[in-house]
């Protein structure tokens, strides 16, 4: 073969549009789409529709992406617990990994309220805001602690719930969810209980190891249209809010965005610094699964990627990320369950008069913060954590219909810290216990945003996408 022939597919490689760049440019395709949208025709003032064929299709791609996504979560979660607590068989510290994974995560929340509790007190974005005290409204549903202990028991053995509603025309419609929390409790005891089986579980255990890269296979081809979805998602977002509309709530809108910077730019690099790890290849190994959360508003259905760029890019091992990843997704909410609650809090004592703040009220909202994350477990939105915030403290839940206008453009940023925690964490607890792969870590990235898949594993054991690829030299995967 010539060397000639032997060069096409790396030119052919050079010359493939990047994924990375393929989502940027969906991000920026999506904005000017959903402001065409908006000039063409505004939503209906009354249900928030879409009003014209261009809106609706960009509504349609997006949810449609966002639903694939959430497809594969089921399975992959069932399937990566079971494979993950299977694996850990082997592992003399597995339950070091669990606790001091729970501690880490409280700790960075801990961290995080204490951000956002600073800045609703420094800034004040509940005086003289302008908003009309006519938008508060309660909200339909809200969080409580007996849902969450009622929550955590399986209702049924595929932890599936269903709702039915009705319409002013007599017509019902019919919904199935999965109850993420659910899933991981069920998958925890199936898991424990093959390892108590023993070698009669042997082929149980096979069998979930070789569904796993099946799922593992169909989710990578899901990861693929992230660049169309994005087109949809913040074109959907751009038309339906605009940025307009953040209008009276700009300053509270500033105070969430700046918590959030503080912590994604500075707590976590700090955090990853203080641990040995890098901060630059933190960012740059993260990116994937972040810009991913910021255009899907769903830590759930960003968790398929975040995993991937845990174990691929971190180089956290897959028995111990497969535990850590999907439990984070569930818990681990800087953004949606400790700044946002905390400042909001803040603003809506702010905002109704003879309501004040004290020293108990903030321990309650670091409390509720640190332990109540886990009362959202398989919720959508940060809706239920507010609300659980604003009962605990006996707060007026009509302030949440003052927040309810900005709350989509929020959540974008809310969810973005929220993913790149819950691949921060495992890092640092395999960093620190000696089971990071840092040849890995510090592997250069591709311009698809992984680590080439000649820098890995050709096992399949710490890569999450697409399998077959050279190992690492022997002693490069130590503390380093």
């Amino acid at each position: 073969m010539s060397a000639q022939s032997t060069d096409a597919p790396k030119k052919r490689r050079a010359l493939r549009f990047p994924f990375a760049a393929q989502v940027l440019a969906g991000l920026v395709l999506g904005v000017v789409l959903g402001a065409v949208a908006f000039q063409l025709s505004p939503p209906d003032p009354e249900t928030g529709d879409a009003t014209n064929w261009l809106a609706v299709t960009l509504d349609t791609v997006g949810s449609t992406f966002v639903t694939l996504l959430r497809t594969i979560v089921p399975p992959l979660i069932v399937l990566a617990v079971i494979s993950s607590i299977a694996n850990l068989r082997n592992v003399t510290n597995a339950a070091r990994l669990a606790w001091k994974t729970l501690l880490w995560f409280g700790a960075t929340a801990l961290v995080a309220v204490g951000i956002g509790i600073a800045l609703g007190l420094i800034v004040r974005p509940g005086v003289n805001s302008g908003v009309d005290a006519a938008t508060a409204a309660e909200p339909s549903g809200t969080g409580s602690w007996m849902a969450f202990i009622e929550s955590i028991v399986p209702a049924n053995f595929l932890g599936l719930g269903a709702s039915v509603s009705g319409a002013d025309d007599g017509s019902f419609s019919a919904s199935l969810d999965f109850n993420v929390l659910q899933l991981i409790v069920i998958a925890i005891v199936l898991g424990i209980a093959a390892i108590k089986v023993g070698k009669a579980a042997e082929p149980f255990i096979a069998f979930t190891d070789s569904a796993l890269q099946v799922v593992l296979k169909a989710l990578w081809w899901i990861i693929r249209l992230a660049p169309i979805g994005t087109v949809g998602l913040l074109g959907n977002a751009v038309y339906s809010y605009g940025w307009t509309t953040i209008g009276a709530l700009g300053k509270f809108a500033l105070t969430i965005y700046i918590g959030l910077a503080l912590v994604l730019f500075v707590v976590y690099p700090v955090l990853a610094r203080v641990n040995g790890l890098s901060p630059v290849k933190y960012f740059s190994g993260v990116w994937p699964a972040v810009q991913l959360a910021f255009v899907s508003r769903s830590s759930m259905g960003t968790m398929p990627v975040t995993q991937r760029v845990t174990e691929q890019n971190l180089g956290v091992p897959r028995y111990y990320s497969a535990f850590a990843v999907p439990f984070g997704a569930t818990t681990k909410m800087d953004g949606c369950a400790a700044i946002y609650p905390a400042i909001s809090a803040i603003f809506i004592a702010q905002f109704f008069p003879g309501i004040s703040l004290g020293l108990t009220d903030y321990l309650l909202i670091v409390f509720v913060s640190v332990i109540g994350s886990a009362a959202t477990a398989g919720t959508t939105g940060a809706t239920v954590m507010l609300t659980l915030t604003l009962s605990t403290l006996g707060l007026p839940l009509e302030g949440v219909g003052l927040l309810l206008a900005v709350d989509p453009i929020l959540d974008m940023g809310r969810t973005a810290v929220n993913v790149a925690g819950q691949a921060l964490v495992p890092a640092i607890v395999a960093k620190r216990e000696g089971i990071l792969d840092v040849a890995r870590y510090h592997a250069p990235r591709d311009a698809s945003g992984f680590v080439p898949l000649d820098e890995a594993h050709d096992d399949v054991e710490g890569e999450v996408g697409e399998p077959g690829v050279k190992k690492v030299p022997a002693g490069a995967s130590g503390q380093g």
